[in-house]
């Protein structure tokens, strides 16, 4: 029985194994061997870190090398803009006189020759013998009217008209609402004088911003 089961035990074949090698050795060649990976672990972490470094040196450089060409760009442009300092101090006058020019003539109107239109609107025989005037100024707004269903108006127009014959007041007034600007007009009084025969009447108009000339105003593009 024993023999058979020594016999069952052994195999047959098999390659020879011995380890005649000391313990201590075994442990220093296992200890040479993590050494060794440390070594290259320590090796290869540093040429990651070189070539880290060598990328961030290389980033800063050309980031300084784009830094003094835009600092050079821009000394250029500052240079270039002094060139035409003069030109701009010269449109920023001229857009100051420009607004000057425009706030006061804002409400100006052209009394010669809106008194010509006014002479053109007489009837026949008809002559123009004074005229007064009352406008508003870019300072002080035209006084408006405190009686209800009169309408805004920037200046009034007065005058006194003289006729051979007894003039036709109502067609008079009529033919001035054709005029620029026109608001109302009311006659006065009719007077005759005695020595001569001529009729003089008295008229009294008022105009509204229809009637600015607008020379200085802002053109829309």
């Amino acid at each position: 029985m024993s023999r058979s089961g020594t016999a069952a035990a052994l195999v047959i074949g098999g390659i020879p194994r011995a380890d005649l090698l000391p313990p201590e050795l075994r442990l220093q060649r296992k200890w040479r061997a993590l050494q060794k990976r440390l070594w290259l672990s320590v090796a290869a972490l540093c040429f990651v870190m070189i070539l880290g470094t060598a990328a961030a040196a290389r980033q800063a450089s050309e980031a300084q090398m784009n830094l003094v060409a835009e600092q050079g760009r821009t000394t250029a442009l500052i240079a270039e803009q002094q060139k035409y300092a003069a030109v701009r101090s010269v449109q920023q006058e001229m857009r100051l006189v420009e607004a000057a020019q425009h706030i006061g003539t804002s409400t100006e109107i052209d009394w010669q020759n809106y008194l010509m239109r006014v002479q053109g609107t007489l009837p026949a025989n008809v002559i123009l013998t004074s005229v007064s005037i009352d406008a508003g100024s870019p300072l002080q707004s035209y006084r408006q009217p405190t009686v209800p269903l009169q309408g805004a108006r920037v200046a009034t127009l007065s005058f006194v008209a003289t006729s051979a014959t007894l003039p036709e007041v109502p067609a008079w007034l009529d033919s001035l609402t054709s005029l620029p600007g026109y608001t109302d007009a009311s006659p006065g009084s009719v007077t005759r004088d005695d020595a001569t025969g001529a009729y003089t009447v008295d008229i009294t108009m008022h105009i509204n911003e229809a009637a600015f000339s607008n020379r200085f105003a802002p053109v829309e593009k």
